[in-house]
């Protein structure tokens, strides 16, 4: 029997200027199907989907919705052919409820009876098994809540193409399995959903087929179930690559951050660590697992001095006196004289990371202008620097001398990363390090971190993805609403009790918590019934302003 053709690219073509981000893209997506979408960083993944969502115009090709020809020159004009785009970064108004944000723009005759909407809400999720409160605010919503308010906002809309742009990158475990749950039933019913993303685990479980693209062009579509993530990302990069990440064993490890009590509120007065102690060791990976918008970025800035403190100690052992200095208090600049390279890769990446509208020379400039002996700039070893990364880390760039707002998010990343690791830290802190990136850019970072970890730097990586924080990591501190739910043991930590600990608040453990201890009690907590535990969190939308991946 053959299948019907909900949406159909032919020749699909988009410059910006002389950089081609696709290249005569013909791609099909069938009526109650789910399609991956993969590829490399600047492959032109996210490009493509924002011409069929109407943000971006294609130059050149066509594009058919139900057999005919649709032009697609906004949203509005997506909406109409039934097309709605679940972006990576929520669209939101915080103030409203998610019944008001679902027909924010939408125009009906007469006046908006809100109850009416209500009921409406309430049955588009009912109908599909999402959870949500139709007058629920969305500033006291979950990460999960506010993404299933996005889906039910181009339901509404009578969409029946979905377009999901990294739809699990901050969601536990638990709340991936329920988004997937949802996604089938829609499948189900008949709806065409492509997602973007660059988890080849989840692509294997939820996805019917899988379309390939590279640097622009149109590689291939595959049936999941004929293929596996070797196939995969081979097609993808176009040549064989390993997906193995090799832990080594911690050589001589030995404190090098003991971290012990620490307390921090926002500006609005809310505790976003609540007496959070850890210790960090020279020669191994310290993973730091948590729902977006538990303390994460707090404690990893808290340790960099970027944030004010109400209580606590930080103290940095010197590897070659053995001296002990407070770190408590400090500002970035005296950390940085006393001698205590903390490098610092943030989660915003171009707002805190990298200045956008200098170049890729200028920004590795940034960590050494002040080390100048004269009054003019030495761009030499910056350049030099500048040069290594793009080459080890295969940055796609038009050249050194391209401002860094112009580099796909992917690409801004790996420009961060190598200044980061290249500036010789004895403590790397690492937030969300391939966010955005690829498969093989990312296991080009793990295995640079692993080497860092073998050179005796302590390192702390802060993930999302727990399989590889599992893989990667010798231990992994589990934090949730600003306090220490547990300490594991990398290599016999499941991924369920983390996420499990990552979902449920938990007494403060010692700084050197034991593993078995945490196992515990995630243990305990895995016979708990479902519905006790809960996967709806208090934690904050994470923000990125890295911009678009491609």
């Amino acid at each position: 029997m053959e299948r019907e053709i909900a949406l159909q690219l032919k020749g699909i073509s988009k410059y910006f200027g002389e950089v081609v981000a696709n290249k005569d893209v013909d791609l099909t997506l069938y009526k109650g199907e789910i399609l991956a979408v993969l590829g490399e960083n600047g492959s032109g993944k996210t490009t493509l989907m924002n011409m069929i969502a109407g943000i971006y115009f294609p130059d050149e090709g066509q594009i058919f919705v139900d057999g005919e020809e649709a032009v697609i020159r906004s949203p509005q004009d997506a909406f109409r052919h039934g097309i709605g785009m679940i972006h990576q970064h929520f669209k939101l108004v915080d103030v409203f409820t998610a019944a008001q944000n679902v027909v924010l723009g939408v125009r009906e005759k007469g006046r908006y009876r809100l109850k009416e909407v209500n009921e409406k809400v309430a049955a588009i999720a009912g109908k599909y098994g999402f959870r949500i409160d139709p007058e629920k605010k969305i500033y006291e919503m979950s990460v999960s809540e506010k993404q299933t308010v996005e889906i039910v906002k181009v339901l509404y809309r009578g969409a029946d193409i979905l377009i999901l742009d990294e739809p699990t990158a901050v969601l536990t475990p638990q709340e991936t399995e329920q988004l997937f749950d949802v996604l089938r039933r829609m499948r189900d019913d008949g709806k065409s959903i492509i997602i973007i993303t660059h988890k080849l685990n989840e692509v294997m479980e939820i996805s019917d087929r899988v379309a390939v693209l590279r640097k622009g062009e149109y590689v291939g579509a595959v049936d999941t179930s004929e293929t596996d993530e070797n196939q995969l990302t081979e097609m993808m990069v176009g040549k064989k690559i390993s997906l193995n990440i090799e832990r080594t064993e911690p050589k001589n490890p030995c404190d090098r951050l003991i971290v012990g009590h620490l307390d921090c509120r926002d500006r609005e007065g809310v505790k976003k660590l609540d007496d959070v102690s850890f210790t960090a060791r020279a020669g191994e990976i310290l993973g730091i697992a948590g729902i977006a918008g538990s303390g994460q970025r707090e404690l990893l800035e808290a340790v960099a001095g970027l944030q004010h403190l109400e209580g606590g100690t930080i103290t940095y052992i010197d590897p070659e006196s053995g001296e002990e200095v407070n770190l408590r208090d400090k500002t970035p600049m005296q950390i940085r004289e006393l001698g205590v390279r903390l490098s610092f890769v943030p989660e915003d990446r171009l707002g805190m990371g990298l200045v956008g509208n200098m170049d890729i020379v200028d920004n590795m400039m940034l960590r050494s202008y002040g080390k100048g002996k004269s009054i003019f700039l030495d761009r030499k070893d910056p350049k030099k620097l500048a040069e290594n990364i793009i080459e080890s880390l295969e940055v796609v760039t038009p050249g050194l001398h391209t401002p860094v707002r112009r580099l796909s998010g992917g690409n801004v990343q790996k420009v961060l990363v190598g200044r980061e690791i290249a500036s010789t830290p004895t403590v790397l802190m690492a937030a969300y390090p391939v966010r955005g990136l690829d498969i093989n850019s990312s296991y080009t970072i793990y295995n640079l971190l692993t080497k860092q970890k073998e050179n005796g730097v302590a390192v702390i990586f802060v993930g999302e993805d727990l399989d590889v924080l599992i893989e990667l990591c010798d231990r992994i501190l589990v934090i949730g609403s600003g306090r220490v739910a547990g300490i594991v043991d990398g290599r016999t930590a499941k991924k369920e009790e983390i996420g499990l600990l990552m979902t449920r608040s938990a007494e403060p453990v010692p700084a050197d918590g034991g593993a078995e201890e945490a196992v515990g009690e995630a243990e305990s907590a895995e016979e708990m019934p479902a519905e006790d535990v809960g996967t709806e969190t208090a934690g904050k939308d994470t923000e990125d302003k890295g911009g678009a991946d491609e």
